[in-house]
């Protein structure tokens, strides 16, 4: 405490201004005050200094965050638009699966209901051909027994009139009856 008072009182002891020259009084000039501070600024100043280095790591990694969010977002961006097109793509592709399932729908059934038709028409057409077969055989069978009888009845008729008839009046019937069968050929031809 004595060393503050008297660095006071020492105050009104300056020499004069015409005298310069080298004080080596090591208690006097105050250099170990002067090194301690010197140090204590070297030192916090180093501090200071290793805060700036702190606070550039510090803006570095948040420059390095700010930039990792800038490119997240651009690709978030990016898959966003990338996404859009996909579900454009889907939809459209879907519509196109539905146009195709519907026309596929509609030529199925076009295609049923012109099988259809020419099931039927194929069955009228044997119908037909069945009718017109049966109507054949009928007059074919009509025909046969037709000439049949025609048959018979001529033997019958030519064995009564052998029986009952003369030879002239035999041969005049021959002749008829060879004339009108003529006739009768003709007719049924």
């Amino acid at each position: 405490m004595k060393n503050v008072t008297d660095s006071f009182v020492s105050l009104g002891y300056w020499p004069f201004v015409g005298s310069f020259g080298f004080n080596t009084d090591i208690l006097a000039t105050n250099p170990i005050n002067l090194t301690v501070v010197l140090g204590v600024l070297i030192f916090f100043g180093k501090r200071v200094c290793a805060g700036c280095l702190l606070s550039d790591l510090l803006d570095n990694r948040k420059q390095r965050i700010l930039n990792t969010i800038q490119n997240s977002e651009e690709l978030r961006g990016e898959a966003i638009e990338q996404l859009e097109k996909a579900r454009a793509c889907l939809r459209k592709v879907e519509m196109e699966a539905d146009e195709f399932r519907v026309n596929g729908y509609s030529e199925i059934e076009r295609e049923k209901w012109n099988l259809i038709n020419s099931t039927y028409k194929t069955l009228e057409q044997l119908e037909n051909y069945k009718n017109e077969t049966i109507h054949f055989e009928q007059q074919s069978a009509i025909n046969e027994v037709r000439q049949q009888v025609f048959q018979q009845a001529l033997e019958g008729a030519l064995g009564t009139l052998n029986s009952c008839l003369n030879n002239e009046l035999h041969l005049r019937t021959i002749s008829a009856n060879i004339g009108m069968f003529g006739t009768m050929k003709e007719i049924i031809d």
